[in-house]
C-alpha cells in the first residue's frame, strides 16, 4: 500500500467517537469509494466512518447485524467497507492484537484485500490537534503490518476541523450502534 488519506468526515467522526467515550474502548468501520478503490489500489481514501460500539466490542450477533446493515448501505451508495478503527481504553495503549479486534479486521480483509486497521492514539487527541492521532496497519500476506507514518495523509484543514468540533463539544451529537440499540430497546420496553 502506497498512501492512505482521510476525508474530513471520516477523520472527524473517528476522533469525535473517541472524545465522546474517553473512558471506553471503542470501534467502528471505515468506508471508501468502491470505484476509486478499484481504480487506484495504491491510494486508499477513507470518505466516511461508521461508529460501532463503546460498550461491548466483541458481541458477535451485534457485530454481524452492524456489518450486514453497513455493507448494504455501502453497496447502495457506491462505497466499500475498507477499514476498521479502534481506540483502547488505556490512554497509552495503541495495540491492535486483541482477538476481537483482529477478527473483525480480518473479516473485512476477506472482502477487501487492501483493508486497513486504524488505532486512535488517545494521547494525541487534543483541542488543538497538531498531528494525526492514529497508527495504522494494512493487511498483507495474511498479517497486519504497520504502515509507515509518511504514507498516511491527514491534511491541516482536517486537523483544524477536528479541533473545532472538539472545542464546540459536538461529540455529544455523535451516535454509535450502542446508542442506537439502547434507544430502540427503551422504545420497545414502553410498549
Amino acid at each position: 500500500m502506497s498512501e492512505v488519506s482521510f476525508s474530513d468526515r471520516a477523520y472527524c467522526k473517528m476522533i469525535l467517537h473517541a472524545v465522546k467515550y474517553p473512558h471506553c474502548a471503542l470501534n467502528g468501520l471505515l468506508l471508501a469509494n468502491l470505484k476509486d478503490a478499484k481504480e487506484s489500489p495504491k491510494l486508499l481514501t477513507f470518505v466516511d466512518a461508521v461508529p460501532l460500539f463503546h460498550l461491548c466490542l466483541h458481541v458477535t450477533p451485534m457485530i454481524e447485524v452492524a456489518l450486514t446493515q453497513i455493507s448494504s448501505y455501502a453497496q447502495s451508495n457506491g462505497l466499500v467497507i475498507a477499514g476498521y478503527y479502534l481506540a483502547n481504553e488505556n490512554i497509552r495503549d495503541v495495540s491492535y492484537d486483541k482477538p476481537y479486534q483482529s477478527r473483525i479486521a480480518d473479516k473485512i480483509a476477506e472482502y477487501f484485500p487492501s483493508a486497513c486497521l486504524v488505532v486512535l492514539d488517545n494521547k494525541k487527541i487534543t483541542q488543538t490537534m497538531q498531528e494525526p492521532a492514529l497508527f495504522m496497519a494494512h493487511y498483507s500476506d495474511g498479517k497486519w503490518k504497520p504502515v509507515n507514518k509518511n504514507s498516511i495523509s491527514v491534511d491541516d484543514t482536517t486537523l483544524s476541523s477536528a479541533s473545532t468540533l472538539i472545542q464546540k463539544n459536538l461529540s455529544r451529537y455523535l451516535v454509535d450502534f450502542d446508542n442506537h440499540l439502547k434507544v430502540n430497546a427503551f422504545k420497545l420496553s414502553d410498549h
